[in-house]
């Protein structure tokens, strides 16, 4: 039975999900930790696989990361051209991230990341539709990958049009939509509406992830997976975990 970062090869990805035999064109390689236990090095095949990094343990790379970025003391890990080399073969991000497709929140930057640390989707207003939640369940069951952040931000855009809750052209109405039932749940809160919006919004997206009848909820069922949520500041750049 093979396994990838302590959890599912192809093989039994494909069992979980009960689709039998696709052709993901997933490429699996051999990586193990470095020293450091922050790195990946080629190892030769059949050797051992990098274990997982448990959720805790990706959290603190990240809020680390976001405090680093936040004091302009970023170390820029794993963006080199080693580091392009040492993920050729294969990839063992530490976490997943479903965020904004904000220009201005780029996962990798606000949280001192680099190459094949993050496995990052983006959508506008960070919604978990079903191309995000197939991407993630990617990212979990066959990477290893065991902590999903939800990353909201502040001065959303697809929050806002969501709160104004006009009609808009083309399929930018789409993820308005998704969005509305979180701001339906702070509408007569007190404070800022939009704010309260962001936040509800990251809840509502976790709760969807943790409640859709998919890999996500078998992997939970585990314990192979934690999904949490929290928002960016533009402003000031600190990313703020909710509880």
């Amino acid at each position: 039975m093979s396994r990838i970062n302590g959890f599912t090869g192809r093989r039994n990805f494909l069992k979980l999900a009960g689709v039998g035999s696709i052709g993901l064109g997933a490429t699996v390689g051999s990586f193990t930790l470095n020293k450091e236990g922050t790195s990946y090095a080629a190892t030769p095949s059949g050797s051992t696989k990098p274990q997982p990094v448990r959720p805790h343990e990706a959290l603190s790379r990240l809020i680390q990361g976001n405090e680093r970025f936040i004091e302009q003391k970023r170390l820029l890990p794993h963006q080199t051209r080693l580091r392009i080399l040492e993920t050729a073969s294969a990839q063992y991000p530490f976490a997943a991230i479903l965020g904004c497709a904000d220009s201005r929140v780029p996962a990798e930057i606000v949280f001192d990341q680099g190459i094949g640390d993050l496995f990052v989707v983006r959508v506008a207003g960070n919604v978990a539709s079903n191309e995000a939640i197939g991407s993630l369940e990617y990212a979990t069951a066959n990477l290893g990958t065991q902590l999903i952040m939800v990353v909201g931000h502040t001065k959303c855009g697809a929050v806002h049009a969501a709160v104004e809750n006009q009609p808009l052209p083309g399929r930018i109405s789409s993820f308005a939509e998704d969005i509305k039932p979180a701001v339906e749940l702070v509408k007569n809160q007190p404070g800022d509406l939009e704010l309260n919006s962001v936040i509800s919004n990251v809840k509502y997206q976790v709760q969807k992830l943790e409640e859709s009848p998919s890999i996500l909820g078998s992997l939970i069922a585990l314990g192979k997976l934690k999904i949490l949520g929290g928002y960016y500041d533009i402003g000031t750049g600190k990313f703020t975990l909710l509880i």
